[in-house]
């Protein structure tokens, strides 16, 4: 009797999973062989956070299964073709993957069964509506989220799956690798990883929705859901999320709208993607390419560069965020921004750096809605958010952080300067007395500079 084969990728759970339930049903009474393929040229490039972060997720997997996950290491077209092979399989299932690698990776392995005859099964997608299926009525993908979002919300998306069915098998005669041990974090703190998890945290933050509008903005509060990295993962579908906002009775506050918009730019920037896969590494809008940027492996721009990679580059709100990424790997949205406005237009240096920074140790490091992030902050992404838009890291700490708590929870050289002057040290007489650095720049004339460069490649 022949088993099928569920590749798992980002889609670590058990609940409200179509491509889990597709192997099941192909699969009858022969059982189920659960798969994940650690895959070098994904792991390699990952950074400590999220190779940690999927490590403890393939284990709380392979826990709530009772240790039926088999784990290989190698080139999935190789990886996932032999274990076809040992089972006998005549299809391999999964869920579709929209990503520029993910995509070519899985018409490779494609290949490779199509030669024994094994046809590779997708169902479902990571987002409620799977990237590159909304477009405009020409035909022509949006390049703007308001628009997008309107005919995301008239196309509709699917409900849930339905739970995993009660009989089913899992194979469990397979040679099985151990999950690797985690790399080394030092003094990085991750929350708890998995689908159970997931869950407990979303619970709880819908009893925060109806003050999420506003609460989402500051960051010396627990105001976000924090459930982006559990997204990442697939320890949670977007459209459990989305069903439980309409059923729940929060879903039509202000705040359970504001958190389904921000959902929907999750699926507009893997949309994004999927139209203009280049777009991950190359400028959305080619001519913000041209502009005078600093080297990154000399001189000041080298200094710079590894200043804000440290979080000492002497405004307390920009090195506040720093300091979080490393040792939560994760920072606040509005932080977010803040820091990657700075590095661009304060620091003049490619946000693809900032972005290559992020990506290594956050835990959310999710490759659409970070790169796009970047790109709009740089002023070279879509919605053309324009580049005279360079956001004063003085000012939006005073206003999204005004007791300055943000700062001095990461910056413990100001923890003696109390109030909204953590924001300004160097207007206390004993601001810089605990080894708060300098400033490293004039953020006034190095906004003039950066209207200066973009009018060059403007005109």
């Amino acid at each position: 009797m022949t088993s099928t084969v569920l590749w798992l990728r980002r889609d670590l759970r058990l609940h409200d999973h179509p491509a889990l339930l597709a192997a099941a049903e192909d699969a009858g009474g022969s059982g189920v062989v659960p798969l994940f393929v650690l895959d070098p040229a994904l792991l390699d490039p990952a950074g400590p956070t999220r190779t940690a972060w999927l490590f403890r997720s393939l284990r709380a997997w392979s826990d709530s299964t009772g240790g039926a996950l088999v784990v290989r290491t190698g080139r999935p077209e190789d990886v996932v073709r032999q274990v076809a092979q040992e089972v006998g399989a005549e299809r391999v299932h999964v869920t579709a993957d929209s990503g520029p690698y993910g995509r070519g990776r899985d018409e490779r392995v494609e290949a490779a069964l199509a030669g024994d005859d094994v046809a590779l099964v997708r169902t479902g997608t990571p987002y409620a509506v799977g990237p590159g299926t909304v477009v405009k009525q020409d035909g022509t993908p949006f390049q703007v989220f308001t628009p997008f979002s309107r005919a995301w919300t008239a196309h509709g998306h699917p409900a849930p799956a339905q739970t995993p069915p009660t009989d089913l098998r899992w194979v469990r005669r397979l040679d099985s690798e151990d999950v690797p041990h985690d790399p080394d974090l030092g003094d990085l703190h991750l929350p708890e990883v998995g689908e159970q998890a997931a869950l407990a945290r979303w619970e709880e933050f819908q009893d925060r929705l109806d003050g999420y509008d506003s609460d989402r903005e500051r960051p010396d509060r627990d105001g976000t859901s924090q459930l982006s990295a559990h997204l990442k993962y697939g320890e949670v579908h977007p459209r459990t999320l989305l069903a439980d906002l309409a059923a729940g009775p929060h879903g039509g506050t202000r705040g359970g709208q504001t958190f389904r918009t921000e959902l929907i730019w999750r699926e507009f920037y893997a949309d994004v993607l999927w139209h203009r896969p280049e777009s991950a590494r190359e400028y959305y809008r080619p001519q913000l390419a041209g502009m005078r940027y600093e080297s990154p492996t000399r001189g000041e721009g080298k200094a710079h560069l590894e200043a804000w990679q440290e979080g000492r580059t002497g405004f307390p709100f920009v090195d506040a965020g720093m300091r979080q990424l490393r040792a939560e790997g994760w920072i606040h949205n509005r932080v977010r921004m803040v820091v990657s406005s700075f590095l661009v237009k304060d620091l003049h240096l490619e946000w693809q750096l900032g972005a290559r920074h992020f990506m290594r140790w956050l835990r959310d490091g999710d490759l659409a809605s970070n790169n796009h992030g970047w790109q709009w902050v740089a002023g070279s992404g879509t919605d053309a958010a324009p580049f005279f838009r360079v956001f004063n890291p003085v000012t939006q700490g005073e206003k999204f952080d005004p007791d300055g708590a943000y700062v001095r929870k990461y910056v413990p050289e100001l923890r003696h300067v109390q109030g909204k002057k953590a924001h300004s040290p160097w207007d206390v007489a004993d601001g810089y007395e605990q080894g708060y650095p300098e400033r490293i720049v004039d953020h006034k004339e190095e906004r003039e500079e950066a209207l200066a460069r973009y009018s060059e490649v403007r005109s």
